[in-house]
């Protein structure tokens, strides 16, 4: 039987809230056993920029990364957040570890094709996740700390998406975990009223995912988070919930089936 291994996203919005990201930081040390956190930082990364006037282009929801941007992001999310974590995490009894997909190669990706004229510069589509080498570092009680930066093998950091991240992480820790993956931020699950905090949709599978998508029920930056998190479960990840950053034990929020 396999080890269980929870794995938890934690957005941007949430690193940037105080009182969540204590409370978050501090249920994920309470989880047993083998874990790893991945963290967005955009918004941290966003008012880094603006501080040395470098203005931030977004696309649907993703951020243009051009060479001064590709600066900032790496200094903020490799360093000043990811760092920021470890030290929270070593203080809370977790011997956590930072990463970057360039760190013992963990993540390698290739630059993202211009498509339909959009250019989204050093953005990064994960090609490979190591498993073998997360499995050894798990193994050995690191808890491995994510910035969602990879490499491209030529010496070039890229822009990844935090939820792709976790995403591909969990597939390829599925072979040797039995693992759940948490996505978690600032509402409590998937919502079918966005203007109700309390209409969270329980279970989500591909057909009603396809159902919703066209209706409009899930418009918007969920629609490729739970594209994230389906391909994640048709890779052999056992379950993937989407839930409050404060609620983070697998109680509640929204299962992906």
């Amino acid at each position: 039987m396999k080890q269980k291994l929870t794995i938890v996203k934690v957005g941007g919005a949430v690193v940037e809230d105080e009182a969540q990201l204590n409370q978050l930081l501090k249920d994920f040390s309470a989880i047993e056993g083998r874990k790893v956190l991945i963290h967005g930082g955009g918004r941290r990364a966003t008012q880094v920029a603006a501080s040395l006037g470098i203005e931030s282009k977004m696309v649907g929801g993703r951020r243009i990364t051009d060479a001064e941007m590709l600066n900032v992001v790496t200094m903020v999310y490799g360093g000043l957040v990811n760092k920021n974590l470890v030290a929270r995490l070593q203080a809370n009894g977790v011997n956590a570890l930072g990463l970057t997909g360039a760190d013992i190669n963990v993540i390698r990706s290739h630059k993202r094709p211009i498509k339909d004229g959009i250019d989204f510069g050093f953005v990064g589509d994960v090609d490979k996740a190591d498993g073998e080498m997360l499995n050894k570092l798990i193994e050995t009680g690191i808890t491995p700390v994510m910035a969602p930066l990879t490499h491209d093998g030529q010496g070039h950091i890229l822009n990844t998406n935090a939820d792709t991240i976790a995403s591909e992480t969990a597939k390829a820790l599925a072979t040797y975990y039995d693992v759940t993956l948490i996505f978690s931020f600032e509402k409590k699950g998937v919502l079918s009223n966005p203007d109700d905090d309390n209409s969270v949709i329980p279970t989500i599978t591909r057909a009603a995912f396809e159902k919703y998508k066209t209706d409009g029920t899930i418009s918007g930056g969920m629609l490729p988070k739970i594209e994230n998190a389906l391909s994640a479960i048709d890779a052999g990840v056992n379950r993937v919930i989407i839930t409050l950053a404060t609620a983070i034990d697998g109680t509640s929020g929204t299962t992906i089936l």
